[in-house]
């Protein structure tokens, strides 16, 4: 009975002092230093320089399309059609009391474009009629002609016998035939208004008006006239487009449309992504010369933009320009530029929700579990530096002994363009982690590199919905601008929205995408010139 006594007492000793060596291992794993490797000397550098305020230049250029055959159909509409007049007696020695009248009506027009020159031609008929009689001299001379022939025919007295010739009443006229060609070279000025720069010929052929033996030319007495008929139109028709306030008019209600915030994606409480709006601030318009060809006459028209996105909507100030700025021919279409601000914070919390609570190697195997508790990202020059703190645990023997230590590991952020997501690139250890691999262990140095491809893996920050929306709330804005009546039609469409840029500094990682459309406008109807 002692004997049993004394090997249970033994029993329950040696049970004793076994725990109390497992309760002693893990106190001292549980009070045990932990690392206090600091981050690496180049993350405790001054902070980076702040970023510019988040602003993007932004581009849109319509070419607005003018069909010659709209010019054609105004230009018939507006120019008259009978033209007439009285012209001076060329031939008062011969000719008294003179009525010289002419009339002219034009034929159907036609346009045509060539070389930034736009010609519009029409035919034009006519008739010259010239009334009156012969002067006393002329008659005179006509009546000593005829008794001279009747005199050797019927005797010396016949023109006596005959009397005096007196012609009272003359009628004669001849054809007008000939055109009219006007052609205009298009300049934009600065302050909004357009110089038609217009020049007109007009052509007559070569007749003549047999007045009692003396010629009468009639382009001579014909042509000055309606070159001076002609000249008044033009010049009342230049006055007309020079004054015409609608471009400036149609400028300015574009610019006020231009000038806003639009929501990015919901403010709401249900909106899954944080509110961002994005302001479009004109601050700029341009405008390139008009160029002619054979379809149309095209003006190519744009307004440059200062865009940048915001938390909240905003009320920018947006003066119209006194002046539009001629530049030279560009390409065309709408480019908008979005700066997209996310803060370091928000990369944490993204990178812990990818990294805190896992453990590496993920499917069990080697000597050593390596579990993330807790990451911080800190911007240094071009990278960032990632400190993971982590908890090692040996599972070679059964007493399990761990430690914590931080581990260090730079990557460069880069954007994928085609999968529209910012991840790490580049990832590789700070040499300063070397002092918690002395705590860790070299079996947790194997592990590492699982953690790093686990950066390169999860650490990402995926834009589509940013994008997406970003993609669909401007091209609602966009949209607005399309217009289909009669006569004009206007095409804006949003295509693309690519990922172009990052930046960051100390606090905020900035990245840039651009919105890629197209802006397009016929007037094939003209409402007045």
């Amino acid at each position: 009975m002692r004997l049993a006594l004394n090997f249970k007492t033994i029993l329950i000793a040696v049970a004793v002092l076994a725990a109390s060596f497992f309760i002693s291992l893990k106190a001292m794993d549980w009070l045990s230093p932990r690392a206090t490797n600091s981050a690496p000397p180049v993350a405790q550098l001054p902070p980076l320089p702040p970023l510019p305020p988040a602003s993007k230049s932004s581009i849109v250029v319509a070419p607005v399309a003018i069909a010659i055959s709209a010019i054609r159909e105004q230009a018939e509409k507006a120019a008259p059609r009978n033209f007439a007049g009285k012209a001076d007696n060329p031939i008062s020695q011969i000719l008294e009391n003179a009525d010289i009248g002419w009339s002219a009506v034009r034929g159907p027009m036609a346009a045509a474009g060539d070389k930034d020159v736009l010609t519009i031609s029409t035919p034009l008929s006519g008739k010259l009629n010239v009334t009156g009689s012969l002067s006393a001299k002329a008659t005179g001379a006509l009546g000593d002609a005829l008794g001279s022939v009747l005199g050797s025919v019927l005797g010396g007295d016949a023109a006596k016998r005959i009397g005096a010739v007196n012609i009272k009443n003359l009628n004669a006229s001849a054809e007008i035939k000939g055109n009219v060609v006007v052609t205009s070279r298009p300049k934009l000025a600065a302050n909004w208004h357009l110089e038609p720069n217009l020049g007109a010929q007009v052509n007559l052929g070569d007749t003549n008006l047999n007045v009692s033996g003396a010629k009468v030319n009639v382009p001579a007495q014909v042509k000055p006239l309606i070159d001076k008929n002609v000249g008044e139109q033009i010049n009342i028709v230049s006055e007309r487009i020079r004054n015409d306030p609608s471009l400036r008019e149609n400028a300015k209600l574009q610019w006020a449309k231009a000038c806003r915030t639009i929501p990015l994606q919901g403010s709401g409480s249900s909106a899954a992504l944080p509110p961002l709006w994005l302001e479009m601030k004109p601050t700029r318009a341009i405008a390139a010369q008009p160029r002619v060809d054979a379809q149309n006459v095209t003006l190519l028209l744009g307004l440059e933009l200062e865009t940048r996105v915001t938390s909240a909507p905003s009320k920018p100030d947006c003066p119209f320009p006194d002046k539009i700025s001629i530049v030279p021919p560009t390409g065309t279409g709408v480019s908008i530029g979005v700066p997209i601000d996310v803060p370091f914070t928000e990369i944490n919390k993204l990178i812990a929700a990818q990294m805190v609570g896992h453990t590496y190697p993920e499917d069990g195997s080697g000597p050593v579990d390596v579990t993330v508790k807790s990451v911080n990202v800190v911007p240094s020059g071009d990278r960032l530096l990632i400190s993971l703190l982590v908890r090692a645990k040996e599972k070679k023997s059964w007493l399990g002994l761990g430690a914590e230590a931080t581990v260090h590991i730079w990557g460069r952020p880069m954007l994928d363009q085609a999968q529209q997501t910012l991840r790490l690139a580049d990832i590789q250890l700070a040499v300063e982690s070397e002092a918690a691999f002395g705590l860790l262990g070299a079996a947790a140095r194997a592990v590492v590199p699982q953690m790093q491809q686990a950066l390169v893996q999860k650490a990402t920050l995926d834009l589509k919905p940013i994008a997406a929306n970003a993609r669909e709330k401007i091209a609602a804005a966009i949209a607005d601008y399309q217009k289909s009546e009669d006569g004009l039609k206007v095409d804006a469409k949003i295509d693309s929205l690519t990922l172009a840029d990052i930046a960051f500094d100390s606090k905020t990682l900035r990245v840039v995408a651009e919105a890629g459309g197209s802006l397009n406008v016929y007037v094939t109807k003209l409402s007045g010139m």
